[in-house]
């Protein structure tokens, strides 16, 4: 009797248990190989294990090889995250014809082990062949009609596609371009979660092998902007550390429905904008961020005639500065994006679009407003300061050093004209009444925070000659920093100064 309970209550606890192990989170275990281990520092195979919290994502396994002549090259096996082209696979088969890196993925622990290619071939069904002179009559007979039906057909297509529907759009193939793959340099790249839309597409959290990819993706009709930041990244001395790192440029689909793709590193914090709305910043974050930012403008408008073996790196302006487009790694460096709109001055070279009125409307300098710019470098450069001085300003308006209120965002001018403000609005304000955004009372009374605005003032100055440089900005955060830090121990203090009394380093007359 004693042992029929006991059998009773194991099968019970075994059924609960087994019941139970669905609301588990999904575990998989894959082989694991990398033929570029030692290059990428990593293991050259074993098992892979993978987690998914989750409990409506699946896991799989997926394997990668070059066929060279029958020879099978393998390239890479791991696990892979949730994609419904992998449901319910059992073994790993890759179907395309006869792609440069064959690809297969499964659902089951260990089921990459074994990978194979069985490409869909469509069925075939003999007939006899009429003999060659019915054949040759045939074809003789029916070759003037299909040429004449080929000819109208033709002219109805180039009729049909004078005016494409989203007007003018050059779809020509660029030479040098990788065709489109699903693997970047032969690692699998798998789109996750949309992070932002803008005004040129979207951008997509992905995978790329162990790591977090940024891929903007940009439709076809705004190709221009992908080219030109396409060529910006592709710039000799792009590299810094304040800089987006870039990764691949890709192209993916065909004619109207291609989809543009530029892949960078991806900042999980997210923009400069995002990270103030919902975070208060001390004293040391304001001037860890803003002398980041500042060294990163000042690079991107420096002129390097020979920039690490790398070559000429030109003086570039951005055009579209402001704090949605400055990026934050997790230590809150500042990182500068988004060049759809950037410029490079070569000498003997003509700098291509210079078009007046380009980049988000509440940042434009006013001689942007009032379409009065004077078309050379350094005019481009002070509108990059302009902004600049905006964007110092969101920094230091979430600062917690002064002894007062802090109070919730406001991009510059949403005090004085709203959110979204019309051209003829700000030209009014910043134009005629030369307004600026508003220092509070309680900011002048830190020493810091003081001497930071006079720099902000010079920065966003109505005379465009009399702006600072980015690399003059970077150095009186600098000194600001070390003046401040070197008398007060806490960045929380509420010290009356006169800003008078502060040696600031001297104004660049010219940038």
């Amino acid at each position: 009797m004693g042992a029929s309970v006991a059998l009773t209550f194991l099968l019970l606890l075994a059924t609960f248990r087994a019941g139970s192990g669905h609301d588990e989170v999904e575990t998989r275990e894959c082989i694991y190989y990398n033929a570029n281990w030692e290059l990428e520092k990593t293991n050259q195979s074993g098992v892979e294990r993978l987690v998914e919290g989750k409990k409506d994502k699946r896991l799989h396994c997926y394997a990668s090889w070059r066929n060279n002549s029958g020879f099978i090259e393998l390239v890479k096996k791991g696990c892979w995250l949730d994609d419904f082209n992998c449901y319910d696979r059992q073994e790993c088969i890759a179907k395309e014809e006869n792609p440069q890196v064959f690809f297969c993925c499964c659902e089951g622990n260990y089921c990459n082990k074994k990978f194979t290619h069985l490409p869909e071939v469509e069925t075939f069904d003999p007939k006899p062949q009429p003999s060659a002179s019915v054949l040759n009559i045939l074809i003789y007979s029916l070759l003037p009609i299909v040429g004449l039906s080929m000819a109208i057909l033709l002219a109805f297509w180039m009729y049909r596609h004078r005016k494409p529907s989203y007007g003018h759009v050059e779809i020509n193939e660029d030479p040098g371009l990788p065709p489109p793959s699903p693997l970047v340099g032969l690692k699998p790249l798998q789109l996750l979660d949309i992070k932002a839309r803008g005004r040129f597409g979207c951008v997509w959290k992905a995978r790329l092998l162990n790591e977090y990819v940024a891929v903007k993706i940009f439709p076809v009709q705004d190709k221009q902007s992908w080219q030109c930041e396409k060529e910006i990244f592709t710039t000799p001395g792009m590299k810094h550390e304040n800089l987006l790192e870039f990764i691949a440029a890709e192209k993916r689909g065909s004619n109207l429905e291609m989809e543009l793709w530029l892949i960078t590193a991806f900042h999980d914090k997210g923009s400069l904008t995002d990270y103030l709305k919902g975070n208060l910043v001390s004293w040391n974050e304001l001037c860890h961020i803003t002398e980041t930012m500042a060294r990163g403008l000042a690079y991107l408008h420096e002129d390097v005639p020979r920039c690490k073996g790398e070559g000429h790196k030109p003086a570039i302006a951005h055009r579209d500065f402001k704090s949605k487009n400055v990026l934050l790694r997790n230590d809150l460096t500042a990182i500068l994006a988004d060049f759809g709109l950037a410029v490079r001055f070569e000498p003997g070279k003509p700098p291509g679009d210079t078009h007046g009125q380009v980049g988000t409307r509440r940042y434009m300098a006013p001689e942007v407003l009032e379409g009065a710019i004077n078309f050379q470098r350094d005019s481009f450069l002070r509108i990059d300061m302009y902004a600049m001085g905006l964007v110092l300003w969101e920094i230091v308006s979430r600062c917690t050093a002064a002894d007062g209120p802090v109070d919730e965002y406001l991009l510059p001018f949403e005090e004085e004209i709203g959110q979204h403000p019309s051209l003829e609005d700000l030209q009014e304000v910043v134009v005629h009444k030369k307004i600026r955004p508003v220092f509070k009372d309680h900011w002048l009374k830190h020493p810091g925070l003081a001497q930071l605005c006079v720099t902000i003032e010079e920065c966003w100055d109505h005379d465009a000659e009399a702006r600072l440089s980015a690399g003059c900005v970077e150095e009186r955060i600098s000194q600001i920093r070390k003046s401040v830090n070197g008398t007060t121990s806490d960045c929380l203090v509420s010290i009356v100064t006169s800003v008078t009394n502060v040696d600031l380093p001297p104004k660049e007359s010219s940038i």
